[in-house]
């Protein structure tokens, strides 16, 4: 599976990356802080150790200190994580034949593991 060929890889691979190089504040290693249980669950190696406390404020603020346009640009990041999450779940259980639904909210706190895809 190319994990580059689903939406919203642009921000969310690039913030995995961040996060292996101790880098907690880039807008996609809080995309990935915030939605780390539901990755992980679905099979991405998510480095756990260097999470942001708070991603979801985190990164609100980073993008107050930055833009005028903060809420709606805020709301479009959390869209295109949400879509990166739905087909990597979607993946998750073609591949392992999962019968029930993989759903969890966004941004919840877990220490879940799933399989490793390959980057």
């Amino acid at each position: 599976m190319n994990l580059n060929e689903l939406p919203g890889a642009e921000l969310i691979l690039p913030g995995l990356d961040d996060l292996r190089n101790g880098k907690t504040n880039t807008i996609g290693s809080l995309l990935v802080a915030i939605a780390a249980t539901r990755l992980t669950e679905a099979g991405i190696n998510v480095p756990k150790d260097c999470l942001a406390p708070e991603p979801e404020l985190t990164l609100y603020g980073c993008l107050q200190d930055e833009r005028d346009d903060a809420y709606p640009y805020y709301n479009a990041l959390l869209n295109s994580l949400n879509s990166f999450c739905n087909a990597l779940e979607l993946t998750y259980q073609k591949n392992t034949g999962a019968l029930k639904p993989i759903a969890f909210k966004q941004g919840r706190k877990g220490d879940l593991t799933g399989f490793n895809l390959s980057l």
